[in-house]
């Protein structure tokens, strides 16, 4: 690159844009690291500073545009202050860098953190909207570290009471998480002021144990079985007898339904903690999915509805119906936990149970080398099956249980 001194007639004479149509550094020779940038595109000239820092790394900053200095002396001297810096590891652009970071809000980092983690779950985003969303909101636009512990324990306390203990705890481990995220990236951010809840502050709400009673079962499945809606009766019924989360059973596809194989099956996007499940049907989630396939394909959904989704999303209605008649209030978790109880009971192993349900088996030596097959938990899905068969009273039907696999 040219090295000329630069004077006002010197710079007056450098064109721009320059005619190789690229961004040209003219050198001073007086003052080293010093030069004029001209433009290949535009008009624009531009007095710049360059210099390898303590670091090893090339900085170049920007002095100011031409037209900003009266006389090159003005622009030489504020540039030899630049590079004084940089010789002595001073780095503007990084401190402008640090200092917007830290002045970040609660928002910029939010939504930095759900960028960044792309493994998280569409489910799981929607929560930490969700929870974000509704119960932070007066903090959004605050910068993170403007957050103080005081108030973290005052809006703690507030959303436990107007929204429940479950609800405060859950928004401050986002918030947490969301801190701890921006910590690791800027050094000057505080501590995070969700640690002033570590030791006693957390509600901890004792975890909900609902389930259908064994002795209620029969009473359950004769209402669930007397509903009007098909699809909210065989949702219930599937979570029932899988023990599949609300979700999972909501959204299930026909293209997830192996009916040759026997087995359902979730890719890892679509269950929690990203475990993909091949679950084996037993005699009644085979025969339940077979009459469905019957009825029709409803855009690729098992349980199709009219919801934004197309799918069922949550039979509230068809629930309290079954409250109003039987007195049994539960909730699709709950028949989960009423499909577990069951099992549990049912003298199957307990890694099977895990596997059944999809929760992790366990990270001691032993449960790490049990290899979980399809076909290995087929026994135990049935003995479940038979078990929830006889709790329920239900009488097998010969002309459903010898139609053969579905096409």
């Amino acid at each position: 690159m040219p090295t000329i001194k630069l004077t006002r007639a010197a710079v007056d004479k450098i064109r721009a844009p320059d005619p190789s149509g690229k961004q040209v550094i003219h050198w001073d020779a007086e003052l080293k690291g010093f030069g004029m940038l001209a433009s290949g595109v535009t008009t624009a000239k531009t007095y710049i500073v360059q210099r390898r820092m303590p670091d090893g790394k090339t900085r170049r900053l920007t002095v100011g545009a031409v037209g900003e200095f009266d006389r090159v002396e003005d622009a030489r001297r504020k540039a030899g202050e630049l590079l004084r810096g940089l010789r002595e590891g001073k780095d503007p652009k990084a401190e402008r860098r640090r200092a917007a970071a830290r002045d970040r809000t609660l928002r910029a980092w939010f939504e930095h953190f759900l960028t960044f983690n792309k493994d998280l779950r569409p489910r799981s985003i929607e929560e930490y909207r969700r929870s974000v969303n509704r119960h932070l909101d007066p903090w959004l636009d605050r910068p993170l570290r403007e957050i103080t512990r005081e108030m973290v324990e005052e809006r703690h306390s507030a959303i436990g009471s107007s929204a429940g203990p479950a609800a405060a705890d859950a928004a401050m481990r986002t918030l947490r998480v969301v801190w701890n995220h921006a910590l690791d990236r800027v050094e000057e951010i505080p501590a995070n002021s969700v640690r002033v809840l570590r030791r006693k502050g957390w509600f901890r709400p004792a975890p909900r144990t609902r389930s259908v009673l064994l002795e209620d079962l029969e009473r359950f499945y004769a209402a669930n079985d007397a509903l009007s809606n098909r699809t909210a009766s065989d949702y219930n019924k599937l979570i029932l007898f899988t023990g599949l989360r609300r979700r999972e059973a909501a959204a299930l596809r026909w293209d997830e339904v192996d009916f040759a194989a026997r087995v359902i099956r979730l890719p890892q996007v679509r269950v929690k903690g990203r475990r993909k499940l091949d679950l084996p049907m037993s005699s009644v989630v085979r025969d339940l999915l077979i009459a469905r396939r019957a009825v029709g394909n409803d855009n690729g959904w098992v349980f199709g509805a009219n919801s934004a989704s197309g799918h069922i999303e949550e039979p509230k209605f068809a629930l309290q119906q079954i409250a109003t008649a039987t007195g049994i209030r539960i909730s699709p978790h709950d028949l989960r936990r009423t499909f577990i109880t069951v099992a549990e009971a049912a003298d199957i192993s307990p890694l099977a149970l895990k596997a059944l349900v999809n929760h992790a088996l366990g990270n001691d030596v032993t449960s790490g080398y049990v290899q979980m097959t399809v076909e290995r938990l087929r026994e135990p899905a049935q003995k479940v099956c038979d078990r929830l068969i006889e709790l329920c009273g239900i009488t097998r039907r010969d002309d459903i249980a010898r139609i053969g696999d579905c096409p």
